[in-house]
Parts: C-alpha cells; sequence; structure tokens
C-alpha cells in the first residue's frame, strides 16, 4: 500500500478537489465514498471502486480488512491522520473512503420512476432515493435545479440506494414526462384520493421543492393529479415523506393484486 504523508502530494490534492466541490465531481465523474456500509453495498451491487483509500493503522481493524480484502484488484493508499482526517466528510471517520466512478445510467423503460423538481436539500435527497430502492422502483430523474445526487450528503442518507437506481442527473422533466404512460403529481388541492387511484402499472411519480410545489410546465405533463389525506392539523408534508407514502402505497396496491 502506497503511503502518502505529505498534503502536496498530486494524488491527495486531486481527492481534496473531489471531496469538497460538486463541480469537481461533476467534471470528472468520480466521487468519494465514506464507510464500510456504502463499500459494502457497493460490492452488493457489483461495484467496485477506482480506488480505496485508508488512514494510518485502520487496515488493523477487521471490518475494515474484510472491506479491503472484497476489493482485492482495487489499488490502495494509506493517509496519515491529519490528510486523512481532512478528506473525510464526517467528522468522526472511519478509516476508510473509496474513489468511485459515478455510474452513468441509459434510458430504459421503467415499471416505477421519480421525477424530482428542485429538490434542493442534499439529505431530503438522499433519504427520497432510499425510500425509492426499498419500495422497488427504478429510474429516478432530477432536474437541474436539483441537489447533486452523488455528494457525500446525498450518498450518507441514501445508503446504498444509489447503486441499485438508475440515477439521471440535469434532466429536462417535462421532456422525460412526455415518454411516461402514467405520471402523478401530488398536489394539495386534487379532488382525488392517492389511495383511490390505481398504481398498479407501470408509473411516473412528480415530485417538486417543498416551498415551490412543481412548476406548471411540469405539472400540466401529469396525467393523474392527486392528494394524500392529512386529516392532523397541519397544511403540508416533508416532500421525502410524500415520496414514502406515494411508493409504499403502491407496494401495497400491488401485494394485494
Amino acid at each position: 500500500m502506497k503511503q502518502i504523508s505529505s498534503a502536496d502530494n498530486p494524488q491527495y490534492k486531486l481527492l481534496k478537489k473531489i471531496a469538497g466541490a460538486g463541480r469537481e465531481r461533476r467534471k470528472l465523474g468520480q466521487t468519494l465514498l465514506d464507510g464500510v456500509h456504502l463499500l459494502s453495498a457497493l460490492a452488493e451491487s457489483g461495484g467496485a471502486p477506482r480506488l480505496l483509500v485508508l488512514r494510518t493503522g485502520a487496515e488493523a481493524a477487521p471490518e475494515i480488512a474484510h472491506c479491503v480484502a472484497r476489493f482485492a484488484d482495487t489499488p490502495c493508499i494509506v493517509l496519515s491522520a491529519t490528510l486523512f482526517d481532512k478528506l473525510s466528510p464526517v467528522e468522526h471517520p472511519t478509516g476508510i473512503l473509496a474513489l468511485l466512478d459515478i455510474p452513468q445510467a441509459t434510458p430504459r423503460a421503467s415499471a416505477c420512476s421519480l421525477l424530482l423538481e428542485n429538490i434542493q436539500d442534499p439529505g431530503n435527497l438522499g433519504s427520497i432515493l432510499r425510500s425509492a430502492a426499498a419500495a422497488g422502483a427504478d429510474a429516478v430523474y432530477l432536474s437541474q435545479g436539483c441537489a447533486e445526487a452523488w455528494s457525500p450528503k446525498a450518498l450518507r442518507a441514501g445508503m446504498g440506494a444509489h447503486f441499485v437506481l438508475a440515477i439521471h442527473e440535469q434532466q429536462a422533466l417535462a421532456g422525460v414526462a412526455a415518454n411516461c404512460e402514467s405520471v402523478i403529481a401530488t398536489t394539495l388541492s386534487a379532488g382525488q384520493s392517492l389511495y383511490a387511484t390505481d398504481l398498479t402499472g407501470p408509473v411516473a411519480f412528480v415530485f417538486g421543492n417543498e416551498g415551490a410545489g412543481l412548476s406548471p410546465d411540469l405539472l400540466a405533463r401529469a396525467t393523474c393529479q392527486v392528494t394524500i389525506p392529512m386529516p392532523g392539523k397541519v397544511e403540508s408534508l416533508n416532500v421525502a415523506a410524500a415520496v414514502a407514502i406515494c411508493l409504499f402505497e403502491r407496494v401495497r396496491q400491488l401485494q394485494r393484486d
């Protein structure tokens, strides 16, 4: 394993850029994964990183040694504690990072997809991706105004969901919706309940920013507008909660049939 202790090392400087700037991640098509859990999820999906990065001494920890062994063909470097801690996106680093080439999704027929417009919080976005993966959705389309799907915060919140979904970023969602058979939008003013809507066929759910909602252009593409019944004394739901409710209502209907 190559040892690096200087912040002037070119390889370290490149990793630092990728860790700190979405612009660099997009330009290079690479991101950093933090921790054993994300790397285990990557391995289970059949993927592999480009590079493993260890904190000095971390290779002695059994779970990290096992993780490294799962990627026996992947190059590995060891950073001094100071350099590693500056690179890690978390306050208490686990001791292992990985450089990953961001998967490039290809368009394909989808049984259940999400179209997300201007979801700006990366933690919310990661939670949405986690629910999508758990509910069996297969594709997610993000507008240009969405948070970066492959940022460290979104990856942590996604808990491995990224590796089982086809994630399409920087999309013109109206065009995507035009090619979908059934497009379901949730609005507060819709007269039709989500629970009275047939979700058993191919479906695309569209969700917008919590403050602004869906743009008129994208809302006009919806083939059906529904509301989530809320008997309590609040006027709206967090978008990640609304996504989970819609997706798992579809799961319920499919299991019933």
